[in-house]
């Protein structure tokens, strides 16, 4: 039998051999302060109480007394279904994700010599990606030589910008960066 020192307390092991996580909250006998802040629904009379009289409030509920805000002074406790307070934490967080909007980036790429029909092609699908509500990276490539025109695709964005106005709003002027000269377009919000 292997020896321990007196503060050493063993892990407990999953069936898997991974170390337990810690619970979220301390809940019920964990909670080691003398005094703790009772609210919430179930709780006539909300207020300061010892922890002996909470937890014994929690056994008559025949509910868990669980430690909210760790850092307060005293802690806030309530005294909830844990199991169920965790499912609705999930739940909660679950909801948000699916809410988050996620920004989708289209790329339109166009040369210092983009003749006018590619530009009124590629201004549509532009129009199309910010109707969908995604943001455009549009940029002029300069290849070889051509980044001696770089006015022209100064122009060539600016142009795009001004006839995309209806739909979305520049995030970012054009802007040179080696070789391409970028410019970000985000989508307008949709009126209902």
């Amino acid at each position: 039998m292997e020896e321990r020192s007196i503060n050493q307390r063993p892990t407990q092991r999953t069936p898997r051999g991974k170390a337990a996580q810690e619970p979220a909250h301390r809940i019920n006998e964990k909670i080691i302060t003398p005094k703790v802040r009772l609210t919430g629904d179930n709780i006539e009379n909300q207020g300061i109480y010892s922890i002996k009289e909470a937890l014994r409030m929690s056994e008559e509920m025949n509910l868990d007394l669980v430690e909210i805000a760790p850092n307060a002074d005293p802690p806030v406790c309530r005294i909830i279904d844990y199991q169920k307070f965790l499912y609705d934490q999930k739940k909660r967080l679950k909801e948000q994700k699916a809410k988050a909007s996620k920004v989708v980036v289209k790329e339109i790429r166009f040369g210092p010599n983009t003749d006018e029909h590619d530009f009124e092609f590629k201004k549509n699908h532009a129009i199309k990606f910010l109707q969908e509500g995604a943001k455009i990276k549009a940029f002029v490539f300069f290849k070889g030589r051509t980044i001696l025109f770089k006015e022209k695709g100064e122009i060539l964005l600016l142009k795009l910008a001004t006839e995309l106005e209806e739909w979305g709003k520049v995030d970012q002027l054009p802007k040179l960066e080696g070789k391409r000269m970028t410019m970000f377009i985000s989508p307008k919000k949709q009126k209902k």
